[in-house]
């Protein structure tokens, strides 16, 4: 084979055709893409990389267009290929300014091992499409890839015929588009139409075709490596949402097309269209979009001119995309010269519309996480993958960090990063490379979508840093959704969830019938009014009239006998149950019935009432069981069915026994209590539920998760339910501890859970500010224990001088193997933050710390023991090391 590509029609069209107008900035970086995979910048082909790399190309990626979808295709492909360690050229050689650029691409075709050529309905038309196939035919070696049309619909015949819909359209006689040779653009059609590889592209597979790309390529090309983890992706792909899809997912029309604007912002057609928003009053604003068809730039920035000079006429401002190398922002063009009237409106357009990013905001129950997992599941196949993080403030960096794993990441950072300069790292470096690592891999060519669900707070929880630490750059290929019940956040334009409106709340509650009667047509009505429209009210409405056999008139009546209880909401994020007593009475409603269910046990709902003790996280069903059934919580009971028993007599005598967790658990998510979690034998509540069951029972059953954890937690796996059963025991900043543990008790939690937490979350998230802060509070518990236990000596010892009562005996004399036990840990500790300072530079405070731990094991175990000495070398090197730090400062 020769060299270069063997002369033909088609090299003298290529050479003969005029060249294409000179593209603009904006089209440069986004059409001619042309990259070496040991650069860490992606440079467009007029930047193009030195033959001798070009000649090592492993991938050649020919394409023809300039589509936002088909470019987006491609960038995904050729940065997925180059992670793989594969060297890619792609190119759209019609976007080729010189002879020197396309010379460049004939050396990448001939040098290539694989060429993977996107088969377009305008490939056919474009002499260089046509002679990449051609090229690639004749050394076998060619991969089509067919985007937006099937393998079948490559025929000569039909497309000279124009045969079909596409080619009605788009065919006839394309060769002479180019002045092609005929006998030789039909070979290459047919032969692609006959090719044995066949991947088939469309917006609803982009994932699953990238995928078979790459194992495609990784087979051909003797990669076994990328086969594998092309296999692990596609098996961690099943668990990426936490919930299943919600098949009574009702309205949400208009919601989705926003999201779908917001993220991705481009429509088919030309990529210069730009978006206008006008305000015709305060209240209101209609979203235009205008598109330009015409190829001549300066035609069209005189359009766009004349259209906002017409605008400004009106008193309106027109908001369109700016691009930019940071980010490309929708934002208003306000003139200063702009009349007194029209100045008033100005604070609500100068919030900025960023491209990948859209917060969505509302109260709690509206349904914001419905319409995250439905626009997740849609548009699945759009990413690689959907990263799924609660945004609870206490848990959110941790959840954020626990993406490293899922990246591909390595998490095993706990020693390398301190060898890497001369001195070590403080810990908000740590933290900061931890998050980077993060920010990196969703800064790449390969798009993720990133989802933030019920973000409390833009500050972090630890030490109050902005929440814009973690996100990547905006304007990337990695799409930011971010739902809270904050009225703004970032500062970006919401787009805010109203109520459902009659007809979708209608059909929400009345689920499969299709006809009902007058009377019960009126009474959903006015349940409907009674609980706001609240999507999470009328789901509960929903699940209980296809449980039980009862009609919307009598769960009317239920509702209105029920009294109403005046629960003490003091919560601000409570407001919502306290503006909405019906949402109460409700829940009474069905927690009685859930209670006359399930006697004598009532697992169901004591499990409801020990699930507001767990973390935010999809709590496993077994570990749940065991808090309930640990529950001593007293239940609300009414006479409510002494009233209208008869309504329920049927079900109840029929479910009247004990029934197991995995029943229980069955029950809950039948009635729309909990919602089942993608991870096997694991539920969730909705923070309503949680609320509702904390104020019902209290604080009587928080000691229950404790109990839970000591019995079946699991450090990788319960990791947030044991950080929360920290914070109940723990005094963590101004938030006190809510319950009081026996000795023995919280000795065994702090030496089982606690301390390898710490050292879990310090070493494998490089979250050093919590894993101190949790030494640290779990140091205080200890020594307020000894301060009690040394009280308490002191005061029996008193005693035991007045009354002369030999059987009058301290504590620690009572028990003194918890007294060493306690000492013992306690330097344990100590000595664990003290390692932990050496890591992060601060020598010093971990020198005292040492000291303090020696002392106390000298005591327990003598000068001599080797952990006395282990303890002793670590604070040597400690000291060492400050002296080397003060010597070099």
């Amino acid at each position: 084979m020769a060299s270069s590509c063997p002369s033909s029609a088609f090299d003298s069209a290529t050479h003969s055709s005029p060249s294409p107008p000179k593209p603009t900035l904006a089209t440069q970086t986004a059409v001619a893409i042309a990259s070496d995979s040991t650069s860490s910048n992606r440079s467009p082909l007029n930047s193009y990389s030195p033959f001798p790399r070009v000649k090592s190309c492993d991938v050649y990626l020919g394409f023809c267009g300039r589509r936002p979808p088909l470019l987006r295709f491609v960038k995904w492909l050729r940065a997925e290929l180059e992670m793989q360690g594969l060297r890619c050229f792609a190119v759209d050689r019609r976007r080729c300014r010189d002879a020197h650029a396309h010379s460049v691409a004939k050396v990448a075709m001939d040098a290539a091992a694989v060429g993977v050529v996107l088969v377009t309905r305008k490939s056919f038309s474009n002499p260089y499409g046509v002679e990449e196939m051609r090229w690639f035919l004749e050394r076998k070696n060619l991969v089509p890839v067919f985007f937006g049309l099937s393998q079948g619909d490559c025929t000569a015949r039909d497309v000279i015929e124009r045969k079909g819909e596409l080619w009605e359209r788009f065919g006839g006689q394309l060769w002479n588009a180019y002045g092609g040779i005929e006998e030789e653009w039909k070979q290459v059609v047919d032969g692609v139409s006959r090719s044995a590889v066949m991947l088939e592209v469309n917006p609803g597979n982009f994932r699953d075709r990238i995928f078979d790309a790459v194992l495609l390529l990784g087979s051909q090309l003797g990669r076994r490596s990328m086969v594998e983890k092309v296999q692990r992706w596609r098996e961690m792909a099943v668990e990426e949402l936490p919930f299943p899809r919600n098949i009574n997912f009702v309205g949400r029309k208009s919601e989705l097309a926003k999201l779908e604007m917001m993220l991705f912002g481009d429509f088919e057609g030309s990529p210069e269209e730009y978006i206008e928003i006008r305000a015709r009053d305060a209240h209101r604003r209609d979203t235009v979009m205008a598109r330009n068809s015409t190829s001549n730039s300066g035609t069209q920035k005189g359009r766009i001119a004349k259209k906002n000079v017409e605008i400004k006429a009106k008193g309106k401002e027109p908001v369109v995309w700016k691009e930019s190398e940071e980010e490309i922002e929708m934002q208003g063009t306000w003139s200063s010269e702009l009349p007194v009237r029209h100045r008033r409106t100005r604070n609500a357009m100068t919030t900025s519309y960023r491209r990948g990013v859209a917060c969505i905001c509302g109260e709690s129950g509206i349904g914001k996480t419905e319409l995250l997992l439905e626009f997740a599941y849609k548009f699945s196949q759009s990413y690689k993958r959907v990263l799924w993080v609660s945004g609870e403030s206490r848990y959110l960096r941790q959840n954020y960090l626990k993406l490293l794993p899922l990246l591909g990441v390595d998490v095993a950072i706990g020693t390398e990063m301190f060898s890497q300069r001369n001195g070590p790292r403080s810990f908000k470096e740590l933290e900061a490379d931890a998050i980077g690592k993060v920010r990196r891999e969703l800064m790449r060519d390969i798009p993720f979508l990133l989802v933030i669900d019920n973000l409390e707070s833009e500050k972090d929880w630890w030490d109050g840093s902005s929440i814009m630490e973690l996100l990547p750059r905006f304007g990337g290929e990695t799409h930011i959704i971010i739902s809270s019940r904050l009225p703004r956040v970032l500062n970006i334009m919401p787009l805010r969830l109203s109520y459902l409106s009659a007809a979708e709340a209608m059909i929400l509650m009345k689920g499969r019938v299709t006809e009902l009667p007058t009377e019960d047509a009126n009474a959903l009505r006015i349940i409907e009014e009674k609980l706001g429209r609240l999507p999470l009210g009328l789901a509960l409405v929903r699940a209980i009239l296809s449980e039980l056999p009862i009609g919307p008139l009598k769960l009317l009546d239920m509702i209105n006998q029920m009294p109403y209880r005046e629960l003490k909401f003091s919560r601000k994020k409570d407001l919502v149950m306290k503006q909405n007593p019906s949402l109460v009475q409700l829940l009474d409603v069905c927690f009685s019935i859930l209670d006359n269910a399930q006697k004598p046990s009532k697992l169901a709902t004591k499990m409801v009432g020990v699930s507001n003790w767990f973390a935010p996280s999809a709590i496993p069903i077994s570990m749940l069981a065991i808090a309930a059934s640990t529950s001593s919580a007293k239940h609300c009971r009414t006479r409510f069915f002494k009233r209208c028993f008869h309504y329920l007599s049927c079900t109840t005598r029929e479910l009247n026994v004990s029934i197991s967790e995995a029943e229980a658990s069955s029950t809950l998510v039948r009635f729309s209590v909990a919602r089942e979690s993608t991870r096997m034998g694991h539920i969730s509540f909705h923070s309503i539920i949680k609320i509702y069951a904390h104020e019902r029972d209290d604080n009587s059953s928080a000691f229950s998760i404790i109990k839970a954890i000591e019995k079946e937690g699991n450090l990788q796996e319960h990791a947030d339910h044991i950080w929360s059963a920290c914070f109940l025991l723990f005094k963590f900043g101004i938030d006190p501890g809510v319950i009081d543990f026996p000795e023995r008790d919280l000795l065994s939690f702090i030496r089982r859970f606690a301390l390898p937490l710490a050292s879990l979350t310090f070493t494998n998230l490089s979250l050093c500010n919590a894993a101190l802060e949790l030494l640290r509070v779990s140091t205080e518990a200890l020594e307020a224990l000894e301060d009690s236990f040394l009280s308490k000596a002191t005061s029996a010892q008193d005693k035991t001088k007045c009354s002369k009562n030999p059987r009058s005996r301290s504590s620690i004399e009572s028990d003194p193997l918890i007294y060493l036990d306690l000492a013992s840990l306690r330097a344990i500790l100590l000595e664990t933050r003290a390692k932990f300072m050496l890591q992060g530079g601060q020598y010093d405070i971990g020198e005292q710390l040492c000291r303090t731990a020696v002392s106390i094991k000298e005591v327990i175990y003598g000068c001599e023991h080797p952990q006395t000495q282990a303890t002793r070398e670590t604070m040597e090197r400690l000291g060492l090391q400050e002296l080397l730090q003060a010597s070099c400062s």
